[in-house]
């Protein structure tokens, strides 16, 4: 059994409640595909959280942007990084020495067996997105699957749900939060664990085990979070307002 999160975005809360909930299922295995800074309000916590707990993490785009310039940011994440960036530049210097060495070692593409893990496309691990309405733009996704070997499980648009060969995305509420893996190609996004962005402002991931995918939802103290991105003056209100409708 594999538990796989991703966008965690700086959310402690919403980790934790995450991390407790893969420990009451027995899963040991955690693979994160990238973004575990950015947007939120603490982003040391969660990197130290993520080196402690899983077996596998990537590079995402909010993660290079804080290890370098960003680019192709909004306003409001780019001041949110350069915050980031402050926060593991002080306060705590052998522990943001190790965790800037841990960011900076970060892969962008982990192969495992038939498992391709990425954070953004096959494509372009790091930066591409694949939305649902990408189903429509068939030269796109023949050129994605081109590269997939089988399944490839990836993040960054924070929407969950599956894309199959056929150009076809279930949402997990159209498959009863489960699909079973079989002889197709997919593309399985496992959504956010910080920054939900369809509709439930649960976080998201997926455990991979008895030949399926599971979709889980977990809930998390959303206003203690948003409290703290409201004390933080560099980081926009918005941030925090957005996480209570999922959006």
């Amino acid at each position: 059994m594999k538990a796989i999160i991703s966008d965690i975005h700086g959310n402690l809360e919403a980790l934790e409640s995450v991390l407790a909930d893969i420990r009451q299922k027995g899963i040991s295995e955690i693979y994160c595909l990238g973004d575990i800074v950015g947007y939120g309000p603490n982003p040391r916590e969660c990197i130290d959280l993520v080196m402690q707990n899983c077996k596998l993490a990537l590079l995402g785009n909010h993660d290079q942007g804080a290890l370098f310039d960003p680019e192709g940011f909004n306003q409001g994440a780019e001041r949110a990084i350069f915050w980031t960036r402050d926060q593991l530049e002080k306060g705590d210097p052998r522990g943001n020495e190790r965790r800037w060495e841990y960011l900076g070692e970060l892969p962008r593409v982990e192969r495992d067996g038939e498992f391709l893990f990425v954070h953004g496309s096959a494509r372009n691990p790091l930066n591409e997105y694949v939305f649902p309405e990408d189903i429509y733009n068939q030269r796109k996704m023949e050129r994605i699957f081109g590269l997939v070997a089988k399944y490839c499980f990836q993040g960054h648009t924070h929407v969950p749900g599956v894309f199959t060969e056929t150009l076809k995305f279930f949402r997990p509420e159209d498959i009863d939060f489960r699909y079973q893996l079989g002889p197709e190609k997919l593309l399985i996004n496992v959504g956010s664990v910080g920054q939900p962005r369809n509709g439930d402002s649960r976080s998201s991931y997926v455990v991979v085990g008895d030949g399926n995918v599971h979709f889980q939802r977990v809930p998390y103290d959303i206003e203690t979070t948003r409290a703290k991105i409201y004390a933080v003056p560099e980081l926009d209100n918005f941030l925090g307002d957005r996480l209570l409708d999922g959006r």
